[in-house]
């Protein structure tokens, strides 16, 4: 008997986390992940890992998440996006599916990862048509401090202060090339961070931290300080709530998506 083919098929993916333990599969909660694989062994008769571009924490929502799943070559992108949305709860929804090489890696193909960031500064951000999704802070900001603060987050650092647990086989160190700070319609203002890796927790540091140099709680220059010495003995403030956050954007070369003369 012949082994089936496989397609290689690429999903972008739109949840929101606040009920989800996060996209990572684990026993006996409710994930990002679980849900999918349950769906996809419904559909096709067999259980198949779905490989995320990164985890999300509990809480914490996408818009851009990105994923890949092997399944036999008899589906059909067109087929799968709509079977998929067709049994998912109405908190995930698949946004586009795609098919690509076998060799393509939905994490280790990634070049930046878009996250952003709403925090709600009128009382207008409690009501329950938003406080689910932003940080409903109620409080005004400093946006110029801000700003000043989160320039120094451009370049490569070392984001070991703002790490909650460490990575010493990947190391603490990336690369970030837009740390912005932009009014939120009437309600707020919101944070976008692009950057190449991250961190346990460090977009959640950053802005829990940045909210107090808003706030005149602590100086701008602490984001420097905090970044550059590693033996300083300044700590972050407490981690923004993780309701506020969002997977907005994966990048990944086009090369990733196409097939080569090689490929089967």
């Amino acid at each position: 008997m012949s082994r089936e083919e496989l397609t290689r098929f690429v999903l972008t993916i739109h949840y929101d986390g606040g009920a989800f333990h996060g996209w990572q599969i684990q026993p006996d909660v409710r994930t990002v992940q679980g849900d999918l694989e349950a769906v996809i062994e419904r559909i096709s008769g067999a259980r198949r890992p779905v490989v995320g571009s990164g985890r999300t924490d509990t809480g914490v929502h996408a818009t851009g998440q990105v994923a890949a799943v092997d399944l036999p070559s008899r589906w059909s992108a067109r087929r799968l996006h709509r079977a998929l949305n067709g049994l998912l709860e109405d908190d995930v929804w698949i946004e586009s599916v795609r098919p690509a090489p076998s060799r393509f890696h939905a994490r280790y193909d990634a070049t930046r990862r878009t996250y952003r960031y709403r925090i709600g500064t009128s009382r207008l951000a409690a009501s329950p048509f938003h406080r689910r999704w932003c940080w409903p802070l109620g409080e005004e900001l400093d946006l110029g401090r801000m700003r000043q603060a989160s320039d120094r987050l451009v370049g490569d650092h070392s984001f070991r202060a703002f790490a909650k647990t460490g990575q010493p086989e990947r190391g603490d160190r990336c690369t970030v090339e837009e740390a912005a700070w932009d009014p939120w319609e009437d309600l707020g203002v919101s944070f976008t961070i692009r950057a190449n890796r991250y961190l346990h927790h460090m977009v959640r540091y950053l802005v829990g931290t940045l909210v107090e140099v808003g706030l005149h709680r602590r100086p701008a220059s602490h984001l420097e300080t905090l970044l550059d010495d590693p033996d300083t003995p300044l700590v972050t403030s407490p981690p923004a709530p993780p309701e506020g956050l969002v997977l907005a954007l994966v990048e990944y070369p086009e090369e990733a998506f196409l097939t080569t003369t090689t490929e089967t």
